[in-house]
């Protein structure tokens, strides 16, 4: 029960960190210089530019759009929604009127535009890649396009980019050409560095280990880490001795405990350390 409850408090920190994340880049970085890289922060910072009314901020925007998708998601995506990205994108929502409300902005905090679309992709897409980490999102434009994945025989990927392309290109129209230009190499810039993201998070150890002491080995990683092992039977090309070989894998800071503990049943042990992008299974990501 304590695991469970601790791996429940885990994500629902890492929900907060990912969303405050989001908030940061899109008020202090995104919406001052009109940076539209698509997302429900796109459309509020386009609509904020072009409707002259001080009562309908940015902030505002983006709080009543993303409350809009999530009641249509409800209905029309159904189950495919998850309580997480209801949380994540209300959370993200109400920090940004919270910052408008406490830290108001008129202009952009330096006049350096290339080094604040830095910023504004950096906090965005580190904040998305955690929250994807832990099954969630902060809404938007993620709910367009499941809507468009459910009628049109677009993927969610594509369909994604094609909402994400249109919110960038309106940067064009209403914050000019520079603020179009850096609109788009942000989106492109966020798209690779969110992957890029994603797959350093989820980064696990695949070993191979050639032993003569299987059983000893097989049971440090079945009692010590929780982890079970598949024993392979090889012969040697040289040699063509038979020699049993484990295949186990384990999360990135587990290996180098499990690399130790190898040299130190086995010192002769032959160890092959492979990274894995991610695994399906028990104890790892649900199918």
């Amino acid at each position: 029960m304590k695991t469970a409850k601790g791996k429940l408090l885990f994500r629902f920190l890492v929900m907060i960190l990912g969303s405050s994340m989001i908030a940061v880049g899109v008020y202090f970085f995104k919406i001052p210089n009109g940076f539209s890289t698509g997302g429900v922060s796109g459309i509020s910072t386009v609509l904020g530019k072009a409707i002259p009314n001080a009562y309908v901020t940015p902030g505002t925007l983006i709080t009543a759009i993303n409350v809009l998708l999530l009641v249509i998601g409800f209905f029309v995506v159904g189950k495919s929604f998850s309580a997480r990205t209801v949380f994540c994108s209300l959370l993200f929502s109400l920090e940004t009127l919270g910052l408008e409300k406490w830290i108001p902005l008129d202009q952009p905090i330096t006049n350096q535009p290339f080094l604040e679309l830095v910023y504004a992709i950096l906090l965005t897409s580190i904040g998305s890649s955690i929250l994807f980490y832990v099954n969630a999102s902060s809404g938007g434009t993620d709910i367009v396009a499941l809507i468009l994945k459910k009628y049109t025989r677009l993927d969610t990927g594509k369909a994604l980019l094609c909402t994400d392309f249109l919110i960038a290109g309106s940067a064009f129209f209403v914050f000019g050409v520079t603020a179009g230009l850096f609109s788009l190499l942000g989106l492109f810039a966020k798209a690779f560095l969110v992957d890029s993201v994603i797959e350093s998070l989820s980064v696990c150890k695949c070993f191979l280990i050639v032993t003569e002491k299987p059983d000893e080995i097989s049971r440090h990683i079945i009692e010590k880490m929780g982890h079970t092992t598949t024993i392979l039977d090889a012969t040697g090309g040289y040699s063509h001795d038979s020699k049993p070989t484990l295949v186990t894998v384990c999360r990135r800071i587990e290996g180098i405990r499990l690399r130790r503990a190898v040299r130190e049943i086995d010192p002769k042990a032959f160890v092959i350390i492979l990274n894995s992008s991610e695994i399906v299974g028990r104890g790892f990501r649900s199918v």
